[in-house]
C-alpha cells in the first residue's frame, strides 16, 4: 500500500497549526510534534491501518531528534519506499517576534518558563534557524510573514498537488514596497521597466488584465527581460533537477507587485509549463482574492488554520 505523507517544519510560530488544518480539511490524518526517532514506527503504523494520506508536523520542540531527521527520511524512503513531501514554514524574524508578543507564548528554545525579552528571543530565533536549516535547503518553503490564515491554507493544499516525481517550478510575482520574499531561489528585479501605473487607463488594473499584458508584451524591454530569465533558468534548471530539488521558486518583484511582475509570472509560467509542473503565485494580489494556480497537466488527482 502506498501513502502520501507530507512533512510539516518550521519556524516557531510560523503557522504549522495553520497548515495541519489546511490538511486534516483535505483528508489527512494529522499528528503535531511527532519526535523524529519515532517517525518509521509511526509511518509502518500507519500503514497496518490503511492511512494512506498522513502529515506530520516537526520543529524546534524535538530539537534533540532534528539531526537524526535526514537518516529517517532515508531509512524511510529505502526500507518502505515512501519519500515525503517536505514543506518548510518560514516568516521574517520581525514577523515571529510580534507573533511571540501578541500570543506572550514562550519561545520552544527559551531556557526559562517566562516569555523572553526580545533580545533574548531574537538569539532563540536565530538558534532555531541554524537548527533547521539543513531541513529548510530539503524542503518546498512558504514564507508566512504576510498571509492570512486563509492564504495559507490555499498555499498548502495548492503546494501538496505538484507531483513528487518531477521537480516543480514556482513563480511568484512580489511588491518591493510591500517586501521581498524570503522563500524565492532565485529573485529577479524587473523594476527598471516601463510602469502601466503611469497609463492613467492602466493604474485600476493588474497584470492579468489584458490591456495591460498587451501593453508591456509589445515593448520590446519586457520582451528582452522575459527572454533573458527563460535563458537563465533553461540553463540550469536541468543541473537542478539532477541535484534532486523537488521545488525551485522564482521571485519577479516591481514596487508594488501588480503590474509588470504579475504579467511576467504568467508569460514565464506559460513558457515552462510545458516541460515541468509549474505553479503561479501573486503575493500581492493574493490579499484581493487570486491565490495560486498550479498546471493541470501534470496534476494527477485534485486535492481538496
Amino acid at each position: 500500500m502506498s501513502m502520501e505523507l507530507v512533512l510539516i517544519s518550521g519556524m516557531s510560530g510560523s503557522g504549522k497549526s495553520v497548515a495541519l488544518h489546511a490538511l486534516e480539511d483535505a483528508g489527512y490524518y494529522c499528528v503535531d510534534n511527532l519526535p523524529p526517532e519515532l517517525l518509521q514506527a509511526f509511518v509502518e503504523l500507519k500503514l497496518s491501518q490503511s492511512n494512506d494520506k498522513v502529515a506530520i508536523a516537526m520543529d524546534a520542540r524535538s530539537a534533540q531528534g532534528l539531526p537524526q531527521l535526514p537518516e529517517q527520511l532515508e531509512r524511510l524512503c529505502s526500507a518502505l519506499g515512501i519519500r515525503p513531501h517536505l514543506i518548510f514554514l518560514d516568516a521574517s524574524t520581525s514577523t515571529l517576534i510580534r507573533r511571540f508578543s501578541e500570543t506572550r507564548r514562550r519561545h520552544p528554545l527559551s531556557p526559562g518558563f517566562k516569555v523572553a525579552e526580545r533580545q533574548a528571543l531574537v538569539q532563540d530565533i536565530e538558534k532555531e534557524r541554524e537548527l533547521l536549516g539543513a531541513l529548510r535547503d530539503q524542503s518546498t518553503v512558504i514564507d508566512t510573514s504576510d498571509l492570512k490564515s486563509a492564504q495559507l491554507q490555499s498555499y498548502i493544499k495548492q503546494a501538496i498537488q505538484a507531483p513528487e516525481s518531477q521537480m516543480t517550478l514556482m513563480f511568484q510575482s512580489f511588491g518591493f514596497k510591500h517586501r521581498m520574499p524570503t522563500d524565492s531561489d532565485y529573485v529577479f528585479d524587473v523594476r527598471m521597466l516601463p510602469n502601466p501605473h503611469y497609463e492613467k487607463d492602466l493604474r485600476p488594473l493588474t497584470g492579468l488584465d489584458e490591456p495591460v499584458a498587451s501593453y508591456l508584451r509589445n515593448l520590446p524591454e519586457v520582451q528582452q527581460m522575459q527572454q533573458d530569465i527563460q535563458q537563465f533558468l533553461e540553463r540550469w534548471l536541468p543541473l537542478l533537477a539532477e541535484d534532486h530539488r523537488s521545488y525551485v521558486t522564482i521571485g519577479i518583484g516591481c514596487t508594488g507587485g501588480q503590474h509588470r511582475s504579475v504579467y511576467l509570472v504568467e508569460a514565464l509560467a506559460k513558457h515552462f509549463e510545458k516541460t515541468w509542473p509549474t505553479v503561479r503565485r501573486h503575493r500581492s494580489l493574493d490579499f484581493h482574492g487570486h491565490f495560486m494556480q498550479v498546471s493541470q497537466q501534470f496534476l494527477t488527482a485534485p486535492v481538496a488554520g
